[in-house]
């Protein structure tokens, strides 16, 4: 890591020289890979360092905009930093609108050119979590209660916002029978509580849900949860 006053030093010398202070751009340093990843509209941006830089040698400048913006935006706590990625939630709230990042690297008096992403829509292209499971024994059934992934800002004060207030769900539960190995799909639709009957008495049973959604795909699968039947 770059001691403080030495990397605090770098940044005042940078930008009061100013990119004709510092040695033309090098293509070898040009970040590679940049790509927003979203899981559940947490928006991280994402890069390799280029060709010719290892360890922590080089630090990183992150810009964005809104699609038909012409002004680039600086991201104040991912300016100068040393990591490979940058949390873009919070200036991505939009999430039907899509957006542009940027990424440039600077080391030892060298610069890169910015590497731009590819538009990015949170709206068509966030991954969901797959669903929390609670489950309860009741006269010889499973109630199965499911609860969709929330998202990372509030719709009002003091409500968490659910995936569930932007697109329609479709659960689907699973139950395995371990003494059969056997699996069988249960349920598959938009009910958040889920009964589940006939089950053997003396036996054990997991259950596993996901979730579907035509335009984001699906889930990957939760948890088991396990229970042994009276």
């Amino acid at each position: 890591m770059m001691p403080k006053h030495c990397f605090l030093g770098f940044l005042i010398s940078f930008f009061l020289t100013g990119v004709a202070g510092t040695q033309p751009a090098h293509e070898s340093l040009k970040p590679q890979r940049v790509r927003f990843q979203s899981q559940n509209f947490h928006n991280i941006l994402q890069w390799q360092p280029g060709r010719v830089l290892t360890g922590n040698s080089s630090v990183y400048f992150v810009q964005y905009k809104m699609y038909g913006q012409r002004q680039w935006k600086n991201k104040e706590d991912c300016w100068g930093i040393q990591e490979l990625f940058c949390d873009l939630t919070n200036e991505t709230l939009d999430i039907q609108e899509p957006y542009y990042g940027r990424v440039r690297a600077v080391s030892a008096g060298s610069y890169s050119d910015w590497s731009l992403t590819p538009r990015f829509t949170p709206w068509w292209e966030t991954k969901i979590d797959p669903p929390v499971m609670n489950i309860t024994q009741v006269n010889g059934s499973l109630l199965v209660i499911l609860h969709a992934p929330n998202l990372p800002y509030r719709y009002q004060k003091e409500k968490n916002v659910s995936i569930e207030d932007y697109y329609e769900l479709v659960y689907r539960v699973f139950i395995i029978n371990n003494s059969l190995e056997k699996e069988k799909k249960v349920y598959e639709g938009t009910h958040r509580v889920v009964e589940i009957e006939a089950l053997t008495p003396h036996s054990s049973y997991c259950v596993v849900a996901e979730i579907y959604q035509p335009m984001l795909g699906r889930s990957q699968r939760s948890e088991e949860r396990c229970v042994e039947t009276p």
